[in-house]
This record gives structure tokens, sequence and C-alpha cells, in this order.
């Protein structure tokens, strides 16, 4: 995942020699940025939120509120160290699906996921198909994980979207359906991997269905996100069967031992990468499909779009509109992965032996080329 703002941050600090000064080593830097980007919030080890009440959760059980009111979960919280496993578990996938479950519990309307693992299924970049060895897979690490003290139930499952952004499909939604109504309570979360790197934060939603044959109340549009053209009757045949749920993130002193090991990992893996390279594929499906959004879009969509921004009106927000706002951040996406790759250059290439010769320096320089380099000028040449 690059981060742009950390970037700078780490070149300031590797030239004045702060970090020597405060202790704190870049990985630290870059986790502290990647946390207040995330919003993630710090509780105490002894918060209830850390504590199961095997009783509390039997009687949430024995009521089933969701039953009375399909709105019923309202938010979700997330550990900051499963919410970590998750967008590595789904960069690790690349271009193909990867699924995994969630364990946790239910606090009120607040579903709480405290760990997650991975399930081992057969991926493609339109779908995960989880076979009985999965199934197998996953009820032997609850049983194992519960005889180490980790009371927690499956509360949900994950998956990744690549390239196409955190909503559920027509199967997504038939699966959590049916989790739903035999599991409860469930819920499903969708990562975007790919949006992830290019953005630098997280891109995750968290979505429940709605009962069958239930009608929901028309609550306007909902908060824009970019669908590739292929996807969009997709997600519009379906967008009306569930509904999202806020999403916030914690963790407390007892995640940090493990938060900082899967950190460092992460950490090298993220400056060893490029985001111009590593989604290179997905930058050229995004210019193809804005090219083919341009053309369905309707010729007078232009003067369209001039009355609707000098009204306002973002309800009526037509195809030209969209389209431009999606160019603007595949353009500021490519722009922060350029800049990134300057700082890093900057950094890891171009340090020199103090009080050394002109030529030396200038020997320096010239050997310091990174492989990203080699490989971004390779793919210029052949372009």
């Amino acid at each position: 995942m690059e981060r742009t703002s950390e970037m700078p941050d780490v070149l300031k600090r590797t030239q004045s020699g702060s970090d020597m000064a405060s202790g704190m080593s870049q990985s630290t830097i870059a986790q502290k940025t990647w946390e207040l980007s995330n919003n993630i919030t710090s509780v105490h080890a002894l918060d209830e939120i850390y504590q199961y009440d095997p009783k509390q959760q039997q009687d949430i059980l024995d009521a089933k509120p969701w039953d009375k009111d399909p709105y019923f979960f309202k938010s979700i919280k997330i550990s900051a160290l499963a919410l970590l496993k998750m967008v590595m578990h789904a960069r690790s996938g690349g271009n193909l699906e990867v699924m995994g479950m969630m364990l946790g519990k239910v606090d009120g309307a607040t579903m709480i996921v405290m760990d997650v693992f991975a399930l081992p299924v057969e991926g493609t970049e339109t779908r995960v198909n989880a076979q009985s060895q999965a199934y197998e897979y996953m009820s032997t690490y609850v049983n194992a994980a519960k005889e180490v003290g980790r009371q927690e139930n499956v509360i949900g499952w994950y998956h990744s979207h690549p390239g196409y952004g955190c909503w559920l499909s027509g199967i997504d939604v038939g699966t959590q359906q049916l989790n739903q109504n035999y599991q409860e309570p469930f819920v499903a979360i969708v990562i975007d991997p790919i949006r992830t790197m290019s953005s630098g934060k997280v891109n995750i939603g968290a979505f429940r269905t709605y009962p069958k044959g239930y009608k929901p109340p028309d609550d306007g549009p909902s908060e824009y996100q970019t669908i590739p053209l292929h996807k969009i009757e997709d997600f519009g045949v379906h967008c009306n069967q569930y509904y999202s749920l806020e999403v916030s993130y914690f963790k407390s002193a007892l995640d940090k031992r493990l938060l900082d090991s899967l950190w460092n990992k992460y950490w090298v893996n993220t400056l060893s990468s490029s985001s111009l390279l590593t989604n290179a594929e997905y930058t050229t499906q995004q210019i193809v499909d804005l090219s083919d959004k341009l053309e369905t879009s309707d010729p007078v969509s232009s003067r369209a779009l001039v009355t609707q921004l000098d009204s306002g009106d973002k309800k009526g927000e037509d195809k030209l509109s969209r389209v431009t706002r999606d160019s603007c951040k595949t353009t500021m996406e490519v722009l922060h992965g350029l800049m990134a790759q300057v700082i890093k250059d900057r950094i890891f290439n171009q340090v020199t032996k103090v009080g050394a010769p002109p030529q030396q320096q200038c020997a320096t320089e010239a050997a310091s080329k990174s492989l990203d380099d080699v490989a971004m000028e390779e793919k210029t040449a052949e372009a």
C-alpha cells in the first residue's frame, strides 16, 4: 500500500536525523501514519470490548433482535490486527479473489471483529469457491482457537474485489443471505487491495442483506464509488438487497507485539513494491473503462453537466460528471505512485558517502538505479 503522505515524513526524518533523536524508526512512523489514515483508535487492554461473556452472547442469540429489525446492526468495529491481516491476505491474492472468516461477538447493535483467518479456497478474478476442504479447515481452526482461550465465534466472512470496489455481487448476496438464514449474526466484508495500494487508505465495506421480500425505503443516492462498466449491471440489480454498516477500528497494548510483527513484514513489502508496476494492469483497465463510459454517455451530457455544477444538484449527477470524477481519481493515484517512486529513489538510491570525491559520488549515483526504475524504462521502451 503506497502512502505518499508517509514518504515525505520518512524523507524529512531521514535527512534531519530526527528519527535517531526521537527513537522512532521509519517503520514505526509509517505504522503511525497508517493508523491515523484509517482512524484507528486506542482502547485500554482491560476495556469491555476485550471481555467475552458467554451468557450475554447466548441471551442475544436467543432474543434474535435482528429478526424484528432488518437494520438492527448499524456499525462494526474491527481490531487493527484483524484489519492488517485481511489487507495482507487480499494483497497476496493479486488479481484473484481471496476469502476468509472472522471471529468476534455482538455488543448491542454493533458487531465486533476480534480476529480473522484465511480459508484455503480456489479464487478467480470474479469469484471464490469454498469447497468441503475449506469448511473442514474452518471447523478445525475455530475448535483450536477455543482450546487456547479464544471463545469468540465466527461472526462473518470477508473476501476481496481486486480493482472493482467494495460492494456485493449477485453471488455474494446469495452467499450472505444463506449465512444470515443459518448462522446469524453474520456480516460480509469486502476489501479492494488494488485500490488500497493506489490510495493508501484501506478500501473496505461491511454489508448485511435484507430478508427475502423486504423492500427497503428509498434513502436517496448512496456514497458514490467507481464501478467498472462491465460490473455496473451486476451492481445495479442487487444494490437494493443489502445495506452497509459504519466501519471503525480499534487497538490496544495487547495487540502491540503481534501488530508490530505483522507490520514489519507489511512495511518491507510496501517499500519493495511500486504501485505503478503492481497496478499497471489496473490503471490500464481504468483508462479503457473511462473510454467505454464516455462512448456510452449522452451527447448532451456536457451541457447538462454545466447546469448541474451551477445548481449543485448531486442527485441528478449524470454520466459525464461521474466519468470526470473517475478520471481525476485515476490521475491522482498515478501521480501519487510517481511521487512515491521519486521519494524512494531519493532515499535509497542516491545515498553517497560524506566527504567522498565528486567522481566517486557520480559513480555511486550512476550505479544506484533501482530495479523498479529499470523495469519502468523497459515498459516505456516496449510501449
